[in-house]
Formats: structure tokens, C-alpha cells, sequence
């Protein structure tokens, strides 16, 4: 198949699934939004990221990340010569939860099977988890991401073989402004990370047994970006 081809299969099968998911009434989030905020960005993308859930811009405007989380967000990727046109961009949860809460476990269970379509439609190479709730969905284990973020892990997702590579949420650093140079860091290593291999199938890391969060970091992790 022609590349040109593929990316307009791709985009079309996007578009005709954000439009069947529109109405979606699967969990109680459906009755507070303004509309679902389905992901956006480059349908043949190598690099993809997913976040927790659509905040009050987001939900607005129907786009992921346009707040200051986004703002940041795009700052980063220009630091390692990207762009939002070379990335997609999408959401655990697509609907808001009300006043920003967390999402409850079966709003994440009624929700799941979107961003997995959105995974085996767009096939990425590297799917970086921004904060704590994409990278225990995707990792399928429990640490946080105080604990494993800048360590790529291989795992497998609708059959496919790709590298997780948690990152703490931009909204992070935003609250606790040392992380920003953590942030920094981890996505430094990105541009290497796109370039390496991924095994089929894949050897899942082993991660090491939780340790105690320090304590400058407590105030995010109750924020549930960790």
C-alpha cells in the first residue's frame, strides 16, 4: 500500500471512530461533558501520548492538552525538534470528569476500549504515558510514576509489540516547578528511544518493588499526576 494511502486509511478510520464514539453514553462522565474529546494529531505517528482525561479547556474546545498543561507540553516537544504535526495526542478518559477528579476505576474500564482502538488504528512505535493513570492502564502493573518514569518498557497492546515510556504529566511541573528539568530529561531521550528497535515479541521489564515517595513530591502524587 502506498504511504499516502496509509495515512488517508488511517485518518479516515480515526475520524469514522471519533464520530461513532460521540454520543457515547457508556459511563456517568457522558452526562456533564460538553463533548468527547477524542485525540488529535498525526495518523501515521511513531510517537504517540496519552494522557489522564480532558480539563475544562479541553472540553470546550474538543482538543486534548490546549491548556497550560498543553502549552507546556508543546514547549517540550520543541526542545527535541518536534511538534504537535508529528505526534498524536490523546486521553485515558475522553469526557471530563467533573471539577477535574480523578477518573473512578470503571469510568477507565468504560473508556479503555477507545484509546486501545486509537492504538491499533495509529500503531505507534512509542507511547509515552504522561502521568500516573496511562501508565498503569498500559503497563497492566501498579507502580507510579514517581517510580518508573524515563524507563522505557517493552509491553504488548492489542498484539503489537511497542515501548512505554512514562513521563511525568506536564501539569506536574506546573505545580512543582523543580520538575520541570526532570521533564526535560526524560524527554531529551525520546529522539534515541524512536530509533531503537522494538522485539517481537516483547521482553517486559521487570520493574523494581516500590519505595517510599519522597516528600517533596507528595503534594503532586496526591494530585494524581504520580
Amino acid at each position: 500500500m502506498a504511504a499516502a494511502e496509509d495515512v488517508l486509511n488511517r485518518r479516515t478510520a480515526l475520524d469514522a471512530y471519533a464520530a461513532s464514539i460521540a454520543g457515547c453514553t457508556n459511563c456517568r462522565l457522558a452526562q456533564g461533558r460538553t463533548q468527547v474529546v477524542f485525540g488529535v494529531g498525526n495518523p501515521e505517528a511513531e510517537l504517540m501520548f496519552v494522557g489522564e482525561a480532558p480539563g475544562f479547556h479541553e472540553d470546550k474546545q474538543g482538543y486534548p492538552f490546549v491548556g497550560q498543561a498543553g502549552q507546556l507540553l508543546d514547549r517540550l516537544l520543541g526542545e527535541i525538534g518536534l511538534s504537535r504535526a508529528d505526534v498524536y495526542i490523546a486521553n485515558v478518559i475522553k469526557c471530563r470528569p467533573p471539577g477535574n477528579r480523578d477518573p473512578a476505576p470503571d469510568e477507565i474500564e468504560a473508556c479503555e476500549s477507545h484509546l486501545f482502538r486509537q492504538l491499533g488504528i495509529i500503531e505507534p512505535k512509542l507511547v509515552a504515558t504522561l502521568g500516573n493513570f496511562a501508565t498503569k492502564l498500559l503497563s497492566g502493573k501498579s507502580h507510579g510514576i514517581t517510580r518508573v518514569h524515563g524507563k522505557p518498557q517493552q509491553a504488548t497492546v492489542g498484539g503489537r509489540g511497542i515501548t512505554l515510556y512514562p513521563i511525568y504529566h506536564p501539569a506536574a511541573a506546573l505545580y512543582t516547578p523543580t520538575m520541570l528539568q526532570t521533564l526535560r530529561e526524560d524527554f531529551a531521550r525520546i529522539p534515541a528511544l524512536l530509533t531503537e528497535e522494538v522485539p517481537e515479541p516483547p521482553n517486559v521489564i521487570q520493574l523494581p518493588a516500590p519505595g517510599p515517595v519522597p516528600a517533596s513530591l507528595a503534594a503532586v502524587e496526591q494530585l494524581g499526576l504520580f
